[in-house]
């Protein structure tokens, strides 16, 4: 089992779960996930963050490789959600650390969770430190991103940034290192944890960028706790601007089409409104929600900077996989968007006005009132589906110059 030295005298000793699908709510794409911690080796040899569970053996293997377990002196634990936290009883049984460094939020949440009252934990904070030997290790605190227990650590002598959740992306793969694979296929992945995981904390994210640039760290590598280690400083600059964009969440010149349908008239109105963003020359994505999964969903919206939503009526309701989208959706409160809602029906119509008051909850901008059809839309109707696309796409450009 190998075991990656990422810097000289500091490790991955983490795991890759290649069959992982369902994580934290939400269902990547086809790519797993990593779970990853760290050992530093020094006068005091030091573990930062742990592994899921199922997973503590194999962290025990990578360590063993270039340390005995019972030389490990102190724990590190940025974050405590059971993905990072569950290997921790097997680790402090095998390792018998000295003291074990967490947030005051991480302290309380540890004991929530598992039996510690012999672990020796000690509470730090924004601007504590301890020193390793030759190395020092710098405490942030970034509550809420994405847990309140959460916290950074930096080692200023290695230029290093051990970052838990923020940055991560869920890929698994031989790679450990972000410049080693395709950097579109890095941003993606980068988008879709953003989108499904952070982005209801982008105010905080944008304070915590901004606190790091006031902080003048040097940082040549970025070690989250999921994914690729971001490694150079222009990969780290370009991760930074990356989160920084999607935090801001300005919005883009593109437009997402979501619909579901029973008997097709839905699905030939989305069709159309299309034609109203092709005429105005914004592109546009039409996904049908009964064959993608709401995180794909959310991943597109990423890039769209417009979002129209399609059901028939049904049992007086929107159907139910386009509410439970909404629902995730609004939870992750995306903003500056520019909302829509359609929908045909047979004898009561209510789908459109519930999808247009849920969008306009989320405050987004409703330019148009929604549109309802009766049973198939006929030729005519095809000119109002339009006009809607048309109406929603100018409002777009309005907003994007």
């Amino acid at each position: 089992m190998h075991t990656l030295e990422i810097k000289k005298n500091i490790f991955w000793i983490g795991a890759v779960d290649f069959a992982k699908r369902n994580f934290h709510g939400y269902s990547q794409s086809p790519l797993g996930t990593t779970y990853n911690a760290y050992l530093i080796k020094d006068q005091k040899n030091i573990i930062l963050d742990a592994v899921a569970c199922d997973y503590a053996e194999v962290m025990l293997c990578r360590l063993a490789q270039v340390l005995p377990p019972e030389k490990v002196d102190y724990f590190v634990i940025n974050h405590t959600e059971k993905d990072h936290s569950g290997a921790l009883p097997v680790l402090f049984e095998r390792c018998r650390p000295e003291k074990i460094f967490i947030s005051a939020m991480g302290k309380r949440f540890l004991e929530a969770q598992f039996d510690t009252s012999s672990w020796p934990l000690q509470v730090v904070k924004t601007g504590d430190s301890v020193s390793i030997g030759s190395r020092s290790i710098h405490f942030i605190e970034t509550r809420m991103l994405h847990w309140p227990d959460s916290m950074m650590s930096y080692i200023p002598e290695d230029t290093l940034l051990v970052s838990n959740d923020v940055f991560g992306q869920n890929i698994a793969s031989s790679e450990r290192f972000s410049d080693q694979i395709d950097s579109a296929f890095l941003l993606t992945a980068v988008k879709e944890y953003y989108y499904n995981i952070i982005l209801p904390f982008s105010p905080l994210v944008l304070k915590t960028l901004d606190a790091l640039e006031a902080m003048r760290l040097d940082i040549d590598m970025i070690a989250p706790d999921h994914g690729l280690i971001v490694r150079g400083r222009d990969q780290v600059a370009g991760m930074l601007a990356a989160y920084r964009a999607l935090a801001e969440q300005k919005t883009p010149r593109r437009a997402l089409i979501l619909y579901d349908t029973m008997w097709h008239a839905t699905e030939r109105m989305a069709a159309a409104i299309a034609e109203g963003f092709a005429a105005e020359g914004v592109p546009y994505r039409i996904m049908q929600r009964s064959v993608v999964h709401h995180s794909q969903i959310m991943t597109e919206m990423a890039d769209c900077g417009a979002l129209v939503v399609g059901s028939p009526t049904h049992n007086n309701n929107m159907l139910p996989g386009l509410a439970e989208v909404l629902t995730y959706m609004h939870g992750l409160r995306p903003h500056n968007r520019i909302g829509a809602a359609f929908g045909s029906y047979g004898w009561s119509g209510e789908a459109p006005k519930l999808i247009h008051d849920r969008l306009a909850s989320m405050e987004m901008e409703m330019p148009a009132e929604p549109l309802k059809l009766h049973f198939a839309p006929k030729h005519e109707d095809f000119c109002q589906c339009r006009d809607l696309g048309t109406a929603v796409a100018r409002s777009l450009k309005t907003r994007t110059g």
